[in-house]
């Protein structure tokens, strides 16, 4: 396992989201298509954020190697033609999401941030699924439901409205920019 060879070592020791992502977008450009890159981060969501983004972007996520606190990735670069990064196509701003919430309209707000994140602050009756078990724990999600997706920045989120449209969900929205900006009621359950 020790000897993967890699053609670009990227430095995203100490980075939080999206900054990961963000370096690995300009990284990855500059390679030819087949190359592989080694993104080495310390950021725990790195490794869901880097297979969702590499899923949305026709680029091959091969595997994450963890070693202590460091989590080194590995990602493939597509051909050219596959790589048109694609964006959910429905967003809601955070103000109107705001608005939202005290209508009391029915609807189920995800945060797909890590659980750390969502203990320390969120938006109250938000349900946790962190993006990287959303694969798995979407059938806790009513598919028939209005769905608005929450992370950090909006980048985890894009990713995870994305999958939950493929995966036959109809009304599904990205929350911009995402709980960075989110001037509403939080809660906490750290005491």
């Amino acid at each position: 396992m020790e000897n993967i060879k890699a053609n670009l070592v990227l430095d995203a020791k100490g980075l939080a989201c999206p900054m990961p992502i963000v370096k690995t977008k300009k990284a990855i450009a500059g390679l030819e298509a087949g190359q592989v890159l080694e993104i080495q981060a310390t950021d725990k969501g790195s490794k869901a954020d880097l297979k969702a983004w590499a899923e949305s972007t026709g680029h091959q996520y091969l595997g994450t190697i963890e070693d202590g606190t460091v989590l080194t990735h590995y990602l493939r670069k597509a051909s050219g033609e596959d790589t048109v990064e694609r964006k959910h196509p429905h967003v809601i701003q955070n103000d109107e999401l705001e608005k939202k919430l005290q209508s009391g309209d029915q609807f189920v707000l995800l945060d797909v941030r890590e659980s750390a994140e969502f203990a320390f602050s969120h938006i109250p009756n938000a349900v946790s699924i962190p993006l990287g078990e959303l694969e798995e724990r979407m059938n806790e999600l009513n598919q028939d439901a209005e769905v608005y997706v929450v992370c950090r920045t909006g980048s985890r989120s894009d990713l995870a409205a994305q999958k939950l449209s493929e995966k036959g969900f109809g009304k599904v929205f990205n929350v911009l920019p995402g709980m960075t900006q989110w001037n509403g009621t939080t809660e906490s359950i750290t005491k």
